[in-house]
């Protein structure tokens, strides 16, 4: 008897088989609506409320990071959302209608910087929009990456819309072959104009409100993508560098020894910096120093956040080496001598106050270079102590980017959070203090913030 015949004998393959399993089940959950959310019980008639439109009882809402549409789903999403799956599943079987939406964030560095690597093109806001333009057959070779082709503003964010359609095709084939329990007409990507539209509208009743304001400050900065980088999307990485011990000239032509890791930023310096306990230090506090090679007279400051058992115990505040040259920028009134710009590069002239002849050998060159050649600047003028210090140490990094992070100064926009107002804050966590917390003991957490 052939396969043919004894599958046909009662409708019984001689071989199951699970071939095609999960696209039949996928199509009869959404023929049926299996997993759509039923929006006739998002408000339940209440009693005795008071006008905010009746009780969610019924409802279980789900609110999952959308996950970022960058090239492709790894195990870690799948195991994620099993996991959210399995609540979803549960709260159905106690008879709740779930809210299960499933997102892509489709909108930021990650996608920008997809689309480049795809189709080896860099945004030009300067440029002029072509209709007619097209991108090259990917996909595209390294050199062509190496050197991108420049296009406007618009016809890169087709270009994101349209290669973020086809990712985002691709992603919600494996979930429905997962099975995942999300009503998919509830699908939203956060590039969407429902999206944006909202996030403008909210952002105008900020500005309106008086809680938006702008200033300059200094910012993070990711070279490579020409972009801010919020503190939450930075990753330290370790990285080989060097100590160089550099000589300050104190009040009476005292030797005051600094070790850096970044002598490129000399003519940045604004401060020196040591611990209010510090013995060895406690005279020149509220004197000035001379910097090496550029003679430039600089405050020296207390501060708890210097290391006393860090280097020589006393650090150079440059604006800006890192985070903590920020803190100590800010909390001590410090001036600003900002060198690095926007393309990773020292600025063509010297900041205020810094003379322009020795400045110019590090004008317009990359960090690594100016390193270098200050370093030998020091060294000729000798007033670098001994030889470099072999180190390894961590650095920051944007968690997507492959070049270290810089701090330059930027003209950015803020939303007061209460950092700095105290009614604010006051009424934040009043608020706060008005959900339902799971598990409870974080509440006592919150409650000492």
């Amino acid at each position: 008897m052939t396969d043919t015949a004894r599958t046909a004998r009662g409708g019984v393959p001689e071989r199951p088989t699970l071939d095609g399993l999960e696209a039949t089940w996928a199509r009869r959950w959404q023929e049926d609506g299996t997993y759509a959310f039923d929006r006739t019980r998002t408000r339940v008639p209440a009693t005795g409320t008071s006008g905010r439109g009746g009780r969610r009882d019924d409802v279980f809402s789900i609110d999952t990071p959308p996950p970022t549409v960058s090239g492709e789903l790894h195990m870690g999403h799948v195991f994620s959302y099993t996991h959210t799956d399995t609540v979803a599943r549960f709260q159905r079987m106690r008879g709740k209608a779930v809210f299960y939406p499933m997102g892509w964030d489709d909108n930021g560095l990650p996608t920008e910087r997809r689309v480049q690597n795809v189709y080896a093109v860099r945004c030009d806001p300067a440029l002029p929009y072509d209709p007619a333009w097209q991108p090259p057959t990917t996909p595209v070779t390294e050199e062509q990456r190496r050197q991108p082709t420049s296009i406007s503003r618009r016809n890169f964010v087709e270009l994101c819309e349209r290669l973020t359609a086809e990712d985002e095709q691709v992603f919600e084939a494996l979930w429905r072959r997962l099975g995942l329990s999300v009503d998919w007409s509830l699908t939203y990507t956060t590039i969407g104009r429902a999206a944006r539209a909202a996030s403008q509208r909210a952002f105008l009743r900020n500005l309106a409100r008086g809680e938006a304001y702008q200033t300059e400050a200094p910012t993070l900065w990711d070279v490579g993508f020409a972009t801010a980088v919020a503190q939450a999307e930075l990753e330290d990485r370790e990285r080989p560098g060097a100590f160089h011990r550099l000589r300050f000239t104190g009040p009476g032509g005292r030797e005051v020894l600094i070790d850096t890791t970044r002598p490129e930023l000399l003519p940045a310096c604004v401060a020196l910096v040591c611990h209010p306990d510090d013995e060895r230090y406690a005279d020149l506090v509220g004197t000035a120093v001379r910097t090496p090679v550029f003679g430039v007279e600089v405050p020296v400051r207390a501060h708890p956040l210097a290391d006393p058992a860090k280097g020589t115990g006393i650090a150079m505040v440059c604006t800006f080496g890192d985070l903590t040259d920020v803190t100590w920028w800010r909390d001590l009134d410090l001036a600003t001598r900002v060198v690095i710009g926007r393309d990773g590069r020292l600025v063509p002239e010297p900041p205020a106050g810094v003379p322009a002849d020795p400045y110019a050998a590090l004008a317009g060159q990359s960090v690594s270079t100016a390193r270098s050649r200050m370093v030998g600047m020091l060294a000729d003028a000798g007033e670098l102590v001994g030889e470099p210090l072999p180190i390894t140490h961590p650095v920051k990094f944007y968690e997507r980017g492959d070049r270290p992070l810089e701090i330059v100064s930027t003209r950015q926009w803020y939303l007061r959070n209460g950092g700095r107002d105290g009614h604010l804050r006051e009424e934040l966590l009043a608020r706060g203090g008005e959900l339902r917390w799971v598990p409870e003991h974080m509440k006592h957490r919150y409650d000492h913030w």
